[in-house]
């Protein structure tokens, strides 16, 4: 009898269990999972490349310099600063998760990951250099060509390569193990009562309809002003750049929120300085709710469980320029 009660007992157990796994498998957001690349190699030459400043013109600016991995991916600034102390179009989004991403850039003009990366060399208002130069200076590096042996299994360098090398390392920038991933995969306790609150409220405020997925955010374009119309002196005109329609305009890829809380300022235009602000902004614009000061805490709180684990790595030591490397032009 006791034997039959214990096993009765066991198996209610694994009913609730199971039950709260299936809930979780549900939920709009899904966890992150780490990333095993299949080339290390391959990965550690777009490392080298994503922190090195001689991409640019300047033999400033990295792709580190407005995607900083010590800053959540970014640069925490309004709009990003460009050669010769040019001021940026738009606010850097992160580089965290972006491998998630169904397009990049916020008006999606670039397809991946790889597009991407060679985008920023060549533009005038960034970096400043050309895909050719870029090339030229990587190739007139051996310890340069011998990684490239190493990664492609040949010393040849150009444009393809590199910007396939940086995508290979920017795919492995994802944010697994943040505390509301614990609590999808069965963790109570790793939500506070406020931090649940929160998230209920995002669900039943229709905020997931474009916040989902495992990046919570970045698988959608959205009009950026759904209830009432948002006010900006920035010109950026989302995706009626890419696509020449005015129905697009206004149209953004939707932001991932996968460490929001580290990625201020927020929206294309980095209009808004905290999340407290963002959240009340969001809820008047796209879900046409006015959040009290409680509810605004709450799903702030939550959004904050949403910080991953960063990336931790070894910075890259840079193999050293010689007399053929094309030399900076930081002032012209």
């Amino acid at each position: 009898m006791v034997m039959r009660t214990l096993a009765a007992s066991l198996l209610s157990i694994g009913v609730i269990v199971t039950s709260m796994q299936v809930s979780a498998a549900n939920e709009p957001i899904q966890p992150i999972k780490p990333v095993k690349p299949e080339n290390a190699e391959l990965v550690e030459l777009g490392k080298m490349l994503f922190f090195d400043p001689r991409l640019s013109k300047s033999g400033f600016i990295s792709c580190n310099s407005c995607h900083n991995l010590s800053m959540g991916g970014t640069d925490n600034i309004k709009t990003s600063i460009g050669h010769k102390w040019q001021q940026g179009p738009i606010n850097a989004p992160t580089v965290l998760n972006a491998s998630m991403n169904l397009a990049q850039f916020w008006d999606g003009r670039a397809k991946d990951l790889k597009e991407q990366a060679g985008g920023p060399i060549a533009n005038p208002g960034e970096m400043a250099s050309t895909h050719d130069m870029a090339v030229k200076v990587i190739k007139s590096i051996p310890q340069y060509q011998a990684q490239f042996d190493k990664a492609f299994g040949s010393k040849e360098v150009d444009i393809d390569r590199v910007t396939t090398a940086i995508a290979a390392f920017e795919e492995t920038l994802v944010t697994p193990d943040s505390r509301f991933d614990k609590w999808l995969e069965g963790d109570k306790d790793a939500l506070t009562k406020e931090e649940l609150e929160g998230y209920k409220l995002f669900k039943s405020s229709g905020c997931t309809k474009c916040h989902n997925g495992p990046a919570a955010g970045g698988n959608s374009f959205e009009k950026m002003g759904v209830y009432k119309p948002y006010k900006t002196d920035n010109p950026a005109v989302g995706r009626m750049e890419v696509t020449g329609k005015e129905d697009d305009r206004f149209v953004f890829k939707v932001p991932t929120l996968r460490n929001v809380e580290l990625t201020y300022p927020y929206f294309h235009d980095g209009g808004a300085a905290s999340l407290e602000e963002a959240v009340e902004i969001m809820g008047k614009l796209q879900v046409n709710r006015e959040f009290n000061k409680e509810e605004i805490a709450n799903i702030v709180a939550f959004l904050k469980t949403l910080t991953g684990k960063q990336p931790d790595f070894k910075l890259p030591i840079l193999p050293p320029s010689n007399n053929s490397t094309p030399k900076p032009q930081p002032f012209e």
